[in-house]
């Protein structure tokens, strides 16, 4: 389309409102426009039907001249055909040119991914054949790694296998190196790998210079100019047992969906093949490698072929969808649950197909789809056309094929989640129950470490639920030995049988040391017969041990006074029946001394009975003023009443 033409000034205006770049060089076009009404027209078509890169290029045929013959095209795709009218008011105005360039765009960008996605398929097929079909290892791993370098525009691709430890991993095959092999590297020189082996999950770097994952190594990453990491698991049974490392830089930055999608495939088949691989050297032989690399290969070149007959045969339902949602097939799985036949359905938008009771979670999946992403797993309650009410686990993933916009691929969890829920209730009853008792609850696992820490627990020990399941030992809230004890009582048949512990004192160790007295339960819990954890309840016994010690204070405060109440009656009764005879020994001692005189031989004993019975007079008083009990020594351990003390006077 020479720059004079008149067509040249409309193409250009037209591009430019389709939102399409125009380029001067024909290696950095994709689409063609080609004027066949312009001198050059025919000539230039000649030209580029002879380029070796024919494929890649899509045209768009300007004019009104008669259909081009095959032979003439040699091979060019035709995207759209603009024909010119008889006069120029016949011509398409400029909305739609551009919308036709557009939709030309568009197709040339279809084509161009599904031819990308046939080499795709096409080296992965060439890969896993030939990880069945080599016995050198090493050759087919770093063969492996060149072929992604050279046909994915890499600077650097290599291949790790993680070390046991997780400190290390060993560089087994590098796309710049074929003699490169058994390199151990540092995992701290290398966080994406680290990463990766953490989680699981592909991490991609598309800035790597300025990620702060790589803030220690970020000099290093600079100065060998890598713009983009991406680091993908190899992944067998959700154990990872290394890493495809790959390295951009340059130009070309990032890695589209289609690539990724197609390394992760990649890298799956890669984790395969070195599963096998292990499995073949050290007990098959290398023939089992053949069998189980052409296994991976077949299973991913039937994921990769048309859907249909696999989703004839999958259990799950599975419906495809146009953008505009609505229905194109559905597969047998999916009219059975929806009570919808695929005959009736088709066309029809999937809110019709599904009735769902809530269509937010439906909508923001296939908006989610419409965008490129992929959403797994999300529960939508529906209602069928028969009126039964479902739960269905829904995943929805993007579909470029065709007219295919999206895939709903999703099973009936009714029951589950009805039980599920059930479960939760239950649990969520037993936990408040737990939480409300008044009495310490504590678990521990057969090693000693706690599971179980409710809130009367935390009362009394003073720790912290948080605290306990951190790291508190079952010997910490005993004092010394009496875990094992405790233990060994549980395990005997003499306190409730084996298993069980009934009622027992015993004391707890709070945080501060104190020992608090309670009152213990405790059991075994076993699972299939064997003892898995413990449980014990304690009763907080410190307020009935308080109140036990008052009352057995007030007892012997009681005793004390019914004894000196006893003493005090005996004393008064005593006091009473002594004074009279003792009153009339004084006074006969007194008139007999007072007829005697001091030298007669009877005075002396006289005054002697006479001192002796005010003595006993003195004794009898103090008998009478008793008001307490108090005792002193006497012969040996005999004790006897402390008449000085036990009366009131000083």
């Amino acid at each position: 389309m020479p720059p004079g033409a008149p067509s040249h000034a409309r193409a250009a205006a037209a591009l430019e409102r389709a939102g399409l770049r125009q380029v001067e060089s024909l290696e950095a076009a994709g689409l063609v426009l080609l004027d066949l009404e312009a001198a050059e027209g025919l000539p230039a078509l000649a030209a580029l039907s002879h380029r070796h890169d024919v494929s890649r290029l899509s045209l768009v045929l300007w004019g009104a001249g008669p259909q081009l013959p095959e032979e003439q095209l040699g091979g060019l795709y035709v995207a759209e055909v603009v024909l010119r009218g008889p006069s120029e008011s016949n011509d398409p105005d400029d909305a739609e040119l551009a919308l036709r360039l557009a939709r030309a765009a568009e197709r040339h960008h279809e084509r161009s991914e599904q031819r990308q996605r046939s080499r795709d398929l096409g080296l992965l097929l060439e890969l896993t054949a030939d990880f069945a079909g080599t016995l050198d290892l090493q050759a087919l791993l770093h063969g492996m790694t060149r072929r992604l370098a050279e046909e994915m525009d890499i600077a650097r691709a290599s291949l790790l296998l993680l070390d046991p430890a997780g400190e290390a991993a060993i560089v087994v095959a590098a796309s710049d190196d074929a003699s490169l092999k058994d390199l151990r590297i540092e995992l701290s020189r290398y966080p994406e790998v680290r990463e990766v082996a953490r989680t699981g999950k592909p991490l991609i770097l598309e800035d790597a210079p300025g990620h702060p994952l790589l803030e220690g190594v970020r000099a290093h990453v600079s100065a060998r100019g890598i713009d983009t990491i991406a680091a993908l698991p190899l992944t067998i049974r959700g154990e990872v047992l290394g890493v495809l490392l790959l390295r951009r830089s340059g130009s070309q930055r990032g890695f589209g969906g289609r690539e990724l999608e197609f390394l992760l495939t990649v890298a799956h088949a890669t984790a395969v093949a070195l599963r096998n691989a292990t499995l073949v050297q050290s007990v098959r032989g290398q023939s089992e490698l053949e069998k189980s690399a052409r296994i991976a290969a077949e299973e991913r070149a039937a994921a990769l072929n048309t859907y249909q007959l696999f989703f004839a045969s999958v259990s799950e339902g599975v419906v495809i969808l146009d953008e505009g949602a609505r229905v194109l097939s559905l597969n047998p799985a999916a009219a059975r649950l929806l009570d919808a036949p695929a005959q009736v359905v088709r066309g029809q938008h999937v809110g019709e197909l599904v009735l769902p009771g809530d269509e937010t979670p439906l909508m923001e999946l296939l908006c989610a789809a419409t965008r490129g992403e992929v959403r797994t797993e999300v529960d939508v309650v529906a209602r069928t056309r028969r009126g039964r009410q479902l739960t269905l686990c829904v995943s929805a993933s993007p579909l470029h094929d065709g007219n295919a916009a999206a895939v709903l691929s999703f099973r009936d969890v009714t029951l589950a989640r009805q039980l599920a829920d059930e479960l939760r209730k239950t649990k969520d009853f037993l936990q408040r129950l737990i939480d409300s008792s008044v009495d310490a609850i504590i678990a521990a696992d057969l090693q000693g470490n706690v599971i179980l820490f409710n809130p009367g627990a935390e009362a009394i020990c003073g720790w912290t639920a948080a605290e306990a399941l951190a790291g508190i030992h079952v010997n910490q809230l005993y004092p010394p030995g009496v875990a094992k004890q405790v233990m060994a009582m549980l395990r005997s048949e003499e306190h409730g049988g084996v298993g069980r512990l009934v009622a027992s004192r015993q004391h707890i160790l709070t945080r501060s040391g104190e020992a608090v007295p309670v009152s213990m339960t405790a059991s075994i819990v076993y699972e299939d017969g064997r003892e898995v954890a413990t449980v014990g309840i304690f009763t907080d016994l410190r307020a009935r041990v308080d109140l036990e010690k008052k009352l057995t204070d007030a007892e012997t405060r009681l005793e004390q006074s019914e004894k000196n109440a006893v003493i005090v009656a005996l004393a008064g009764t005593a006091a009473h029946e002594l004074n009279q005879p003792l009153t009339s020994v004084m006074g006969y001692a007194e008139l007999l001394k007072r007829k005697l005189k001091e030298g007669d031989f009877a005075y002396r004993p006289v005054d002697i009975i006479y001192r002796e019975a005010e003595r006993m007079a003195d004794i009898v008083r103090k008998i009478g003023k008793i008001t307490r009990y108090e005792t002193k020594a006497y012969v040996g351990a005999q004790q006897i009443v402390d008449l000085d003390k036990a009366s009131d006077e000083d």
